[in-house]
């Protein structure tokens, strides 16, 4: 299936679940984090509240500040108030779920992280010259703005209700949100523009690789009876015949026939069906062979 195909007859309608792996986690560390910043707030230390040593070892902090490596990742996990966490873990569940799904969990997670890590370095290195701002940075909006952008290239015209009522295809609105991104850096707030707009463009850049299969993120994160396989398109093609040797054997390991469609699939078993799931949290629905597909869309009609 063509990342530009959005049609997929053998896809069971809506997600297999509202909380996949990493995007539960996520909001796990994130709201749990928010809830100990509000604890520690009312007890002090030295006449100085616990928080603010969170913030001091934990957000990220200017160059020539308290700069720490480490903070590039724990800044993502803490939030100025609850607005700022609710707004930003809304929108990693509402747009984050179909991209796990479709990548797996393992790929996500990479996603999310890259594009906060370089959402803080652009903050880093470019807003003390075009904002000269050089405050701690706290928030996981440069990571959410990476997952607006996957969204919108991957379903540009899934339609998205403004307030509930108003749909809009969401090229349109998330383009929308990164042109304002635009507009608003160097304006008097405690914003971080440039953090979203690192984020938005470090999204498009690891869609861009990862529809030139240029990660083999599976791989990285191989362990136990985790294996990365190569799967057929639509067109049963073999993807990357050339990390392999013999590429006729894995032709022939991997090819889906053509006439497969005509196999009776309304007895397969509950377990096979299990196995099926557990290949989507691990590798993600694009991964699946076109029978797989075919028995998860039947088994989701008998449901």
């Amino acid at each position: 299936m063509s990342y530009y195909n959005q049609y997929d007859p053998y896809r069971p309608s809506g997600s297999f679940s509202l909380f996949p792996p990493i995007i539960k986690y996520l909001l796990i560390i994130n709201i749990s984090t928010f809830l100990l910043q509000l604890f520690f707030e009312r007890i002090t230390i030295g006449g100085y509240p616990i928080e603010s040593y969170l913030i001091y070892y934990l957000a990220l902090q200017p160059l020539d500040y308290n700069f720490l490596a480490h903070q590039l990742i724990s800044y993502q996990f803490l939030h100025g108030n609850f607005t700022h966490l609710f707004f930003n873990m809304f929108a990693l569940w509402m747009f984050g779920i179909e991209l796990e799904y479709w990548w797996g969990s393992k790929r996500f997670l990479f996603f999310y992280l890259t594009c906060g890590i370089f959402a803080g370095l652009m903050h880093l290195f470019i807003s003390p010259i075009l904002t000269g701002n050089n405050a701690p940075t706290i928030g996981a909006s440069g990571s959410v703005y990476g997952i607006l952008v996957a969204f919108a290239m991957y379903f540009p015209d899934r339609p998205i209700y403004l307030y509930f009522l108003l749909p809009i295809k969401a090229k349109y609105l998330i383009g929308f949100y990164i042109i304002l991104e635009f507009l608003s850096v160097g304006s008097a707030s405690y914003v971080a523009h440039l953090a979203h707009l690192g984020g938005a463009l470090c999204g498009f850049l690891l869609v861009m690789a990862f529809r030139r299969n240029m990660f083999d993120i599976e791989k990285w994160f191989r362990v136990g009876k985790s294996k990365f396989k190569v799967y057929t398109s639509s067109t049963y093609e073999i993807r990357n015949p050339k990390k392999y040797a013999d590429k006729e054997k894995v032709k022939e390991a991997y090819y889906v026939d053509l006439n497969s469609n005509e196999e009776d699939l309304s007895n397969i078993s509950q377990e096979e069906i299990d196995r099926i799931l557990d290949k989507i949290s691990e590798s993600g629905y694009s991964k699946l062979t076109e029978r797989e597909k075919r028995i998860l869309f039947e088994a989701s009609k008998r449901k």
